[in-house]
């Protein structure tokens, strides 16, 4: 249980059954190999607490973020002083790491007591308080020790413009990684559907550095920002209420659920919005964000069992954003290049050949305990399956979330290190050093339980459906080669809508909304058909979208709404989403005073004609212009017109008579 690279017993349904392809592995003692620099490693405190009672979980939450903190602190002071050696160890450790272990205990003390105090007090937390100092050059590297870069752009060895990653050792060329291993056969029981839920690209640039699942109540909790598609409401501070209440950017307006993850830059010198602010720049996540050029978001079957409805609110993350230093027990990160699918890297990044992208593929826990919607750890109330395709005992088969996520970026020039065509990485933790096999993802479960209950029917009997509600008499989801995360089954690709399963991002500037708030009140949906869509647009090169500070949800205006003017289908379910009131701890409830939120419905059209809608929603009726006349109506406004324009005809044709009649007369 001891240092940093331990596993935990209590995480055994993690992803660790899976190959690690070439170029990757551990080096024996559970960490991941390339380290390239210097870092901290801290045993993991919330890994360990699989038993919290829900009366202690707020305090031992925001003791857990601020043990995050401490760490994020003491990494940012080490690599102040430069990079490490073997001559002035002993100086960090009177300078950065004896510090660290006596703030360390003092906040693990306070999380023993909190439990103690309506439970029973956990053991062995007292020896978990001291870090260790973890040279770098253990890997593929070959010992090079990169010094921390300016924020400039990056530097020959590849050290990225925010001076802690990543290096040119932590990529990797896939055509050179082996295939991955098939999936399980599937049984006569199986659950052979799909499900696609489209929700855009986050064309709008709603991001935060807050994790309302590890740390709620705490901004800035994630250390590093987040994309976010689905639910509009996402931060540090929004209640379940408040996430059923919000606006989604899913086509279906049944699916409000909150779908993110880490956000991909380029090192390339650009300084973004949170160049300064925690979360950004200021804890080592530089460089340009790029928006994803699609996103697909598919839920697929069992191939033993039949599914059974997800819990609403139901929490899961997977992957782990400290698996550089935890080691890879419940990593569960998956790296490749469109038209190499079959091909996976753990923790590597793809260096994809011309005229391929970037793929990120999260396959998350498709089994669920039947009882909880979260637990203390975040993990043990689901589980992955077996090689197999069974669950543990005493969980049920659940629909499997399959997060597909693209990227049009060229593989970087390690030769310079990336100063040709930049370096890209996932924002980190500053002390993960933006390794590859600490990405992760997210959802929350914000699903109406109608829409549910057609999701499960829909898989259990081997259709095809998509966002229009559509649905083909299929037996047999399509697939694609991604195998990662639990194996059980392959993964769909949608088949409705534009069947790209996301539109490219505009390129267009895009402003920020003032203020920088997530709207806390939603938008009531319309039950006006969307616009015919136009083709994708797959050659769009990536774009720069500001961000705004931690715990302040961004959403960038300007772009066009993309899921109601380029899809070509009506959403199923037109049900109008209920106006969210701001209560404590909500979005709208944590913002600064002045802020700017997204017009409600009784705003007048021109504040809501200046003020762009989340991608996926349409304003209220009473705030979208009006059309002119008073019906409105084309075959209407057309029926009124007729009349006058034949009259004008009849007024010319007797003006040209009466001029020919007095030319006879002369």
């Amino acid at each position: 249980m001891l240092g940093g690279g331990g596993l935990v017993a209590a995480n055994v349904y993690a992803s660790a059954t899976e190959g690690w392809g070439d170029g990757s592995g551990t080096n024996g003692t559970g960490h991941v190999l390339s380290a390239g620099m210097t870092t901290i490693d801290c045993p993991d405190i919330g890994s360990r607490l699989t038993a919290v009672p829900a009366a202690a979980r707020p305090d031992v939450d925001r003791e857990l973020a601020l043990l995050d903190r401490q760490t994020a602190d003491a990494y940012r002071q080490l690599q102040q002083s430069g990079q490490v050696t073997g001559q002035d160890a002993g100086a960090v450790d009177d300078t950065v790491m004896n510090p660290l272990k006596e703030k360390r205990a003092e906040v693990i003390g306070r999380i023993a007591d909190a439990i103690d105090r309506v439970g029973e007090r956990p053991q062995g937390l007292d020896d978990l308080a001291a870090c260790t100092l973890r040279p770098g050059g253990d890997g593929a590297s070959g010992g090079a020790q990169p010094t921390a870069a300016p924020s400039g752009g990056a530097q020959q060895n590849g050290a990225g413009q925010g001076g802690n990653g990543p290096v040119v050792s932590d990529y990797a060329d896939i055509t050179s990684v082996q295939p991955t291993v098939p999936n399980p056969p599937e049984q006569d029981g199986a659950s052979r559907g799909s499900f696609t839920s489209d929700c855009g690209v986050n064309a709008n640039g709603l991001r935060n550095s807050d994790n309302v699942i590890v740390a709620p109540g705490v901004s800035n909790g994630a250390h590093h920002f987040h994309d976010y598609v689905g639910n509009q409401g996402n931060s540090a501070f929004a209640s379940d209420d408040d996430l059923a209440k919000a606006g989604t950017s899913c086509v279906d307006q049944g699916d409000r659920s909150t779908y993110y993850w880490p956000v991909l830059r380029l090192q390339n010198g650009t300084q973004e919005r949170d160049a300064g602010s925690p979360g950004g720049g200021t804890e080592g996540n530089a460089g340009q964000i790029v928006t994803p050029k699609q996103v697909t978001l598919t839920f697929v079957g069992n191939p033993r069992d039949k599914v059974t409805a997800m819990p609403r609110f139901l929490r899961i993350i997977t992957g782990d954003a400290k698996a550089f230093v935890n080691g890879p027990g419940n990593a569960n990160a998956s790296w490749s290049c469109t038209g190499h699918e079959d091909r996976q890297l753990k923790d590597k990044y793809p260096l994809c050949p011309p005229g391929s992208d970037v793929v990120r593929t999260f396959k998350f826990q498709s089994c669920w305990d039947g009882r909880n919607i979260d637990s203390a750890n975040h993990r043990t109330h689901v589980a992955f399956t077996a090689p197999d395709g069974s669950c543990p005992a005493g969980f049920r088969a659940i629909p499997q979330l399959v997060q597909r996520i693209v990227y049009d970026v060229k593989a970087p020039s390690l030769q310079d290190g990336g100063r040709t065509v930049p370096l890209f990485a996932v924002d980190s933790f500053p002390e993960q050093l933006h390794k590859p096999v600490t990405d992760h993802g997210d959802f929350i479960n914000v699903f109406d339980e109608d829409l549910m209950r057609q999701m499960v029917d829909c898989i259990n009997s081997g259709r095809t459906c998509g966002p229009d509600g559509g649905s083909s008499g299929a037996t047999t989801a399509p697939t694609t080669a991604p195998t990662s995360g639990d194996g059980s089954g392959a993964t769909a690709t949608p088949t409705s809508g534009d069947g790209s399963g996301a539109t490219a991002a505009p390129s267009d500037t895009v402003t920020e909304q003032p203020g920088g708030t997530a709207p806390a009140t939603s938008v009531p949906a319309t039950s006006a058909p969307a616009p015919s869509a136009p083709a994708p647009q797959t050659s769009e090169r990536p774009r720069t979208d500001a961000t705004t500070t931690p715990g302040r949800t961004t959403r960038q205006d300007g772009a066009t709404p993309q899921d109601t003017t380029k899809r070509s289908h009506t959403p199923k379910r037109d049900k109008p989403t209920e106006a969210a009131t701001p209560t404590h701890g909500s979005a709208a409830a944590s913002a600064p005073a002045g802020a700017t939120t997204t017009p409600s419905a009784s705003a007048s059209p021109s504040v809501a004609a200046s003020q762009t809608t989340a991608a996926g929603y349409l304003p209220p009726a009473t705030a979208r212009p009006q059309p002119q006349g008073g019906q409105g109506a084309l075959a209407e406004t057309g029926a009124h017109l007729w009349p006058a324009a034949l009259g004008t005809l009849l007024a010319l044709s007797g003006l040209i008579m009466l001029l020919r009649a007095r030319r006879l007369r002369y």
